[in-house]
Formats: C-alpha cells, structure tokens, sequence
C-alpha cells in the first residue's frame, strides 16, 4: 500500500511524500522517500512495541496520517476566511494569486484523499488474510474521516470560487466607479473647454473679442453653463 503524509515546505506549500507499507503475516516493513519528522516520530513510537499485532500498528500509523490532515485544513479554512474579508476591503493582484495557489493545492489535496479512501474502503469491503476481522470497524472510522475531510475540500474550495467571483466583481466595481468619476470631471470641464477652443481661434469677429470684460464674462458663462448642467445630472440622479 502507498499512502501520501503531508507536509508544509519551508515557504509555506503543501507536499506531498510517498509513504511504502508491506504488511505480510509476520511482518510489517515501511519506507518514507521524504523525511517527515512526525511521521517517522509516528513509525518510532509502534516500532518496537511488542502488544501489538501488525495490521494495529499499520492501522495506527493510517490513522496518525489521516489525523495529519486536520491541522492543514483547518489552515487553510482560516485563510479562506481572511481572503474573503480582503476581496471586498482591498482586492489585490497577489490575493488573485493567491486564491488559483489555494485552488491547485485543494485539487492535489482531493485526489491524494480519494485515493486514501478508496484504499480504506477496499479494507473494509474484502476479508485480507493479514488484516484482523475485528479491525474492521476501526477502518470504517478511518473511512468516515476522510469523507468528511474530503467534504471539507469540496466545501473549501466552494468557498474560494465565491471569493474568486467576489474579487472580480469588487475589481470590476472599483473600474466602474474610477470610470464614473473621470466621466464626471470631463462632463464638468466640458462647456469650459468648448468656450475657450472657440474663443481662442485666430478670428476678428468673434463676440467680445476685444470687449474690456470679456473674460469675465467668458468664465461667468463657462460657470453657468456648468452649474446647469451638473443640476441636470442630479436631477437625473445620476451623480
């Protein structure tokens, strides 16, 4: 049987270690290809235990790998719960980075608890000649936890799709409103604009081109003009 512990890495990512268990009538033999402290502390504490038979202490050891699991979950849950306050007080382009890492270790963590599962189950199911009948319960426990940790997954990653969606739709909210307020200020700067192009072209006989007021009578025009016009746009409710 091929079992997978986990382990976080010195910058904080999931892996994953292949876990070899041989378990014959007289005989139980492991090998570890990544050395997990806990996991080898775990095989230590039955090594040299002569009370129990072989298929408990393999038992044991699927049982101290399956509780492995909790903590990493329980992480990851907390995480997920400030990730979702973040999308909607300061959505980032890291926190989008973030969430499609959550993402893929939740899909590695998935299919390496099927997997478990479907082992356990297959315990359960068949009578195995180096596997005590009255062990089988246990199993069945082990079984149960993985569907729920499995459920957990489902759930988690459920969760991160609506933070995904929440995420998109602030950014989007923010463009909108960045949109709207540039939108505004041209509006706004708009009758100014047109009076001063039309005024300043290179002709004689525009109005009040040589008048002594002109100027103040430009900008009380160019102020009224706006005045009007943002009173529309409440009036309208636009702004």
């Amino acid at each position: 049987m091929i079992l997978k512990p986990v382990f976080t890495e010195d910058d904080g990512s999931l892996a994953f270690g292949d876990f070899d268990v041989f378990l014959g009538q007289d005989f139980l033999v492991t090998y570890e290809e990544v050395g997990c402290a806990k996991l080898l502390a775990l095989v230590e504490k039955y090594k040299n235990n002569p009370s129990l038979a072989n298929d408990q202490i393999f038992y044991r050891i699927l049982d101290g790998i399956v509780d492995s699991y909790v903590p990493v979950l329980e992480s990851y849950s907390l995480e997920i719960d400030g990730i979702e306050d973040q999308v909607l007080a300061d959505p980032k382009p890291d926190l989008l980075e973030r969430i499609f890492t959550l993402k893929r270790a939740f899909i590695t963590l998935r299919r390496v608890l099927t997997q478990t599962r479907d082992l356990t189950g297959h315990l359960t199911r068949s009578d195995h000649p180096n596997v005590s009948p009255k062990l089988i319960p246990y199993f069945r426990d082990v079984y149960d936890h993985l569907t729920r940790h499995i459920e957990t997954v489902e759930m988690s990653r459920d969760l991160l799709s609506g933070a995904l969606d929440i995420y998109l739709s602030s950014v989007a909210n923010r463009t909108n409103e960045t949109m709207k307020t540039l939108t505004l200020l041209s509006t706004f700067a708009l009758p100014s604009v047109a009076l001063t192009s039309f005024f300043g072209m290179n002709f004689e006989f525009l109005p009040l081109i040589h008048h002594p007021h002109g100027l103040i009578y430009g900008t009380a025009l160019s102020l009224s003009i706006t005045t009007i016009l943002v009173t529309l746009l409440k009036w309208k409710r636009w702004i």
